[in-house]
């Protein structure tokens, strides 16, 4: 089965003659976008990739996608046994209603809350927050947070902005920015069949949630992935999800102590995966060319919330943020006769990035194995949202039945903080397994250090 967005998605790739994927099982998260397509599309690629990456100069073993499960992959999969996940959402994060229309605050991390209710002078109380933004202006509130270092999106309509000046800047870039250079072929090692990514290492300095998707389902497959967190950071809703399979550290890359920690890390690495803003890492010192300073085989693979061009490709955003810029959530408000934005039903824009992010880096671990050219790859939510925006429909339709036991990996995972079931792998590669070695885990309980 070919997805009108597979093929879309494979052109963004430089090699393009992989087989199909075949789906099993059905299901359509209920949207007004083809969400469940977008899933099917995004976990097959990645699936695709990892199978002509082990596969090297033989065949590709064959791939398919569980539809119902893909798409539930596209939310939580972690079932906790007698404990409790904490909200994803700060109490004062939301969408309020303005002079003109609605806007979305975004204050899961303090100095983003902070930034909005300075802005609009409110302590932390909901309702006196709903308050202070019905005297604003959707656009102008939108501006002043922005200005103050914190986190919002005005909701506006597809068309208003497809003439959006980012807009149009995100309609104009490819769903993948590739670069290219010249470098030593590496050696390329006897690859296990059941695991083919055993021995590559993968820096991932990406947070809340497209980043740590791609690394998830890469450390499935025997990844070494290392993650770097900022002291005092934490997602407690997010990490129990996120970090399977990996081992989470803690680096202050202010401190010149840490710094030399994290360039011999970089030194080792194969891939570095991050979701700094477009020149977020060079201020801190790590451009392109220091990059390769310190390891010239090193792939660099990055995402951003609003594209890298345009005037907000330096701006700040996450999944529901962009949904509200970028006219999903207003068109599925429209359709619905909803009097407030209707977002789609899972955080798509995220988990799809993640599984073309993860796709991308297999596609330069293969370039580099087989010819020496080092490749970065750059890709961005707002872009995936294009893609997807491509795919309204003029109602919300769809159904999916509810989850059931048999949707259930029989194992239990012995996370951090208790036992866990998850949600069963919704992809299958012909000869490769795909397990974890680590159970979800608590940032910043392990050493700076490859394994």
């Amino acid at each position: 089965m070919t997805l009108p967005l597979l093929k879309e998605i494979r052109a963004a790739f430089p090699q393009t003659d992989l087989q199909d994927i075949t789906t099993s099982a059905e299901g359509e998260l209920p949207s007004c976008f083809a969400v469940s397509d977008l899933s099917v599309a995004t976990v097959g690629m990645a699936g695709l990739k990892l199978a002509q990456f082990a596969a090297g100069d033989t065949a590709a073993p064959a791939v398919t996608v569980d539809r119902r499960l893909a798409s539930f992959w596209f939310d939580m999969t972690l079932r906790p046994q007698g404990w409790t996940i904490p909200s994803p959402w700060d109490p004062i994060a939301g969408d309020y209603r303005a002079k003109d229309g609605w806007i979305r605050l975004h204050t899961n991390a303090p100095h983003h809350r902070n930034a909005a209710l300075h802005i609009l002078g409110t302590g932390s109380d909901r309702e006196a927050v709903g308050r202070a933004v019905q005297s604003w202006t959707a656009g102008d509130l939108e501006a002043a947070v922005i200005e103050a270092g914190g986190c919002a999106a005005e909701m506006r309509s597809l068309e208003d902005w497809g003439a959006h000046p980012q807009g149009k800047a995100i309609a104009d870039e490819p769903l993948i920015i590739w670069q290219s250079r010249n470098g030593e072929r590496t050696n390329r090692q006897p690859i296990p069949a059941a695991r083919p990514l055993d021995g590559l290492r993968i820096l991932d300095l990406t947070r809340v949630l497209a980043g740590p998707v791609a690394s998830r389902f890469l450390a499935a497959y025997g990844a070494d992935v290392l993650r770097i967190d900022p002291p005092e950071w934490d997602e407690p809703g997010v990490v129990p999800e996120v970090t399977l399979g990996k081992r989470c550290a803690e680096l202050d890359l202010k401190s010149r102590a840490c710094r030399m920690v994290f360039e011999g890390l970089l030194g080792e690495a194969d891939v570095l995966l991050h979701g700094y803003r477009p020149g977020a890492l060079p201020n801190l010192g790590y451009d392109s060319r220091t990059l390769t300073r310190i390891n010239p085989a090193l792939i660099d693979v990055s995402l951003s919330a609003y594209g890298w061009s345009g005037p907000w490709s330096a701006r700040r955003g996450f999944d529901s943020l962009v949904q509200m810029s970028c006219g999903i959530a207003h068109h599925g408000m429209t359709v619905s006769g909803a009097d407030r934005p209707i977002p789609l039903p899972v955080q798509a824009l995220d988990h799809a990035t993640g599984y073309l992010l993860a796709a991308a880096v297999l596609q330069a671990l293969d370039t580099r194995a087989r010819s020496g050219e080092i490749c970065s790859a750059r890709l961005s939510l707002a872009r995936v949202a294009h893609l997807l925006s491509r795919t309204r429909r003029p109602a919300i339709s769809g159904s999916i039945e509810p989850e059931t036991r048999d949707d259930i990996d029989p194992r239990t995972e012995a996370t951090h903080w208790g036992d866990a079931k998850r949600i069963r792998f919704p992809l299958t590669i012909e000869g490769i397994d795909h397990d974890w070695e680590y159970p979800a885990g608590a940032l910043r309980s392990t050493k700076p250090g490859w394994r």
